[in-house]
């Protein structure tokens, strides 16, 4: 089986959230098959091109029409463990210092996702399945089948549209579609959505099948709450679509061997993550106290990430006996509420305007509880790294958290973390009071942190469901 996998991101080349990390980790976990031969497509950004740690081997480079205009594509490759990246290059549209946000974003992807196809015969490599993923590959079903699809080395390729955040859609004018894409008339019906050329709308109607990076998340989608308008057209491609549950990479997120943190540990080893924990109060001058439940937060200080709950029970939330450490940047309105907080707190709230990946480690091993009270949350990492290194999520019941984290049973300690279902500030500081108030149990706690450590959070499990999938599709 081929399998082709188009992304705008992948660590370790270029990561700006959890699509990096699950463009890396899918694909590794689908290259342990020896059935399995798989590649990653990527855009060859300034960060990539320019960074010695990852040198490129030149193979071709070629014309391409894009709508009336002809462009330029270079064609590189990098092989990284089992896996073999291909890169995209193009200075005009990926030599830049930001991976997303220009005003012509639109016009990249959609450069990049017809040059994924015409790089297959320069190749002589093609798939079984193109798996694409989120907005930025959107329009790769509908290129196969507009130029491509007639060709008998094309003509048997299906397509997998993979939905990581449905907010961000691929919105653009009418006229995009000759100016731009450059397909006929005959296709306006399937990319026109709500008065505007909508990339994801087009791959939704035209792949073969659809994927979530959770269960719940697949059926939430097709609701008005969750779908930012889409989910009538998902209702009636609800046939097409599958959730499979994103793993981590337990490598990576290891407390035995991550580098940063003040004491490896593994389950069972209660001592060593309590060093973990003063060492964390001792850094962030927090109040040195083992008795006090250390509450951890990292995250983008956005609102769909639940914090306008924390901005309306502030105060009461410090009524608890608890610390709080909340690492992320985002809107100012979030970023000065946590700063706030911290001068209103000192000796019991931390707040780091920054992303640091090595603090972010010693977070998640030095806290004892991890708060994710999100609005909507696809899959979501953080909480099952959380629980990698030992620490108790407290979720609400939406999307990949709860799929991940069934609520515990505090007398048989079945279950994982602490929830609550309405996207209510009362409620949440209901779980937040339940789960301090389970850390002062030393015996119950310590059991339920070593059964949260043992839970195989891998990729096995959902790389195997990712096969089955792509089997299903070609037989």
């Amino acid at each position: 089986m081929k399998i082709l996998y188009a992304a705008s991101e992948a660590a370790p080349f270029v990561k700006t959230g959890g699509l990096g990390d699950v463009a890396y980790a899918l694909p590794q976990a689908l290259s342990q098959r020896e059935d399995t031969e798989i590649c990653v497509f990527l855009p060859c950004y300034k960060a990539i091109k320019d960074n010695p740690a990852y040198p490129l081997e030149y193979i071709t480079h070629f014309s391409m029409p894009l709508a009336w205009r002809n462009t330029y594509v270079g064609l590189f490759r990098a092989v990284v463990d089992r896996v073999t990246y291909y890169f995209i290059d193009n200075e005009y549209y990926f030599y830049r210092d930001a991976v997303y946000g220009d005003y012509d974003d639109g016009e990249r992807f959609a450069y990049f996702s017809k040059a994924v196809l015409e790089s297959l015969q320069y190749l002589d490599f093609y798939p079984d399945v193109i798996e694409a993923n989120d907005w930025q590959t959107a329009l790769i079903p509908l290129y196969l089948k507009a130029f491509f699809s007639a060709l008998p080395a094309y003509c048997n390729i299906k397509t997998v549209f993979t939905i990581h955040n449905i907010e961000y859609q691929g919105k653009v004018s009418d006229d995009f579609l000759s100016e731009v894409i450059g397909v006929g008339e005959e296709w306006r019906s399937a990319l026109s959505y709500d008065g505007c050329i909508n990339f994801m709308k087009g791959a939704i109607v035209l792949c073969d099948r659809i994927s979530t990076v959770s269960e719940t998340y697949s059926h939430e989608i097709r609701h008005a709450y969750y779908s930012h308008g889409l989910d009538p057209i998902l209702r009636e491609n609800e046939y097409k679509i599958l959730g499979i549950r994103n793993g981590i990479d337990t490598q990576l997120y290891n407390p035995e061997t991550d580098p940063n943190l003040y004491a490896n540990y593994k389950a069972g080893e209660t001592e060593k993550k309590a060093d973990n924990k003063k060492f964390l109060q001792e850094k962030l001058g927090l109040h040195l106290r083992n008795d006090v439940p250390v509450v951890g937060m990292i995250t983008r200080l956005v609102a769909h990430k639940g914090l306008e709950l924390l901005e309306y029970v502030n105060h009461r939330l410090m009524e608890l006996d608890i610390q709080l450490v909340v690492i992320g940047t985002g809107d100012e309105r979030y970023e000065n509420l946590f700063r706030s907080l911290a001068a209103s707190y000192p000796g019991r709230v931390s707040a780091n305007i920054t992303f640091d990946s090595a603090l972010a480690s010693q977070v998640y091993a030095g806290s004892d509880l991890f708060l994710m009270p999100s609005k909507s949350e696809p899959c979501g990492l953080s909480q099952m790294i959380s629980m990698r290194y030992g620490t108790i999520p407290i979720v609400r019941e939406t999307g990949g958290l709860v799929d991940s984290v069934r609520p515990l049973n505090t007398q048989t300690l079945e279950g994982q973390g602490f929830t609550f279902k309405t996207f209510n500030a009362d409620d949440m500081l209901d779980a937040v009071r339940r789960g301090a108030e389970f850390c002062h149990d030393t015996w119950k706690h310590q059991q339920v942190v070593k059964n949260i450590m043992s839970i195989d959070l891998s990729w096995r499990q959902s790389a195997e469901k990712y096969h089955e999938m792509f089997r299903q599709l070609i037989s």
